[in-house]
């Protein structure tokens, strides 16, 4: 009797992890699906590169445009009001490398992008709420060794919610060439995760 107890048991519990395995985690929160707009920033942490200072500058724009391209998004400059948070940071190959620090990186007073639909035109005046970028009056241009990652970095955070980038990232694509222009990689694996979240979202009964 205690034997067949123990082999129900076992048989249950096998039944129980099996079932448990097969529920698949969700690939991205809900409020990723449900997102129309989407505010690009560079990463506040990264400094300007001295051999290459305008690759986060230009990662950002080929971020907006590779998204505006898309369709889903529509990038906006108020973090405030977006939905989402995309950091970008442009990768040098090198773990160790010096920078330059101190810089307003997302200080951007005139943004003017051709699309396929016209021009985008926008504004950011100071730093952008909530995106723990230091103010312009806290630092000055100093020289910095960075340690980081010597990959493009492209992360997405929640948006309408207090420091956003201070939270869990809701989707992170880390790999060489990952903001490379025009194609834009990150973005192209990004559509594709949401893709794969919807159908999987459809699959539930």
């Amino acid at each position: 009797m205690i034997v067949r107890m123990r082999v129900l048991l076992i048989v249950l519990l096998s039944t129980s992890l099996a079932i448990a395995g097969n529920k698949k985690k969700p690939l991205l929160p809900a409020y990723v699906l449900k997102a129309r707009t989407v505010a690009v920033l560079i990463d506040p942490n990264a400094g300007t590169s001295a051999t290459s200072p305008l690759a986060n500058k230009t990662a950002q724009e080929d971020v907006e445009k590779a998204l505006m391209k898309w369709g889903r998004f529509t990038p906006v400059m108020d973090t405030q009001t977006a939905d989402l948070v995309i950091t970008v940071r442009k990768g040098s190959g090198k773990i160790v490398q010096p920078t330059i620090g101190g810089l307003p990186t997302n200080d951007r007073p005139v943004v003017v992008q051709p699309t396929d639909s016209g021009i985008r035109l926008g504004g950011q005046k100071g730093r952008p709420p909530d995106s723990t970028q230091p103010a312009p009056q806290d630092t000055s241009p100093h020289p910095q060794t960075e340690i980081g990652p010597s990959e493009d970095m492209f992360v997405v955070y929640e948006g309408h919610v207090d420091g956003p980038l201070d939270r869990a990232p809701a989707w992170r694509y880390m790999t060489r060439d990952a903001l490379h222009s025009p194609n834009v990689p990150a973005v192209e694996e990004f559509r594709k995760a949401i893709e794969e979240a919807e159908k999987q979202q459809k699959s539930k009964p």
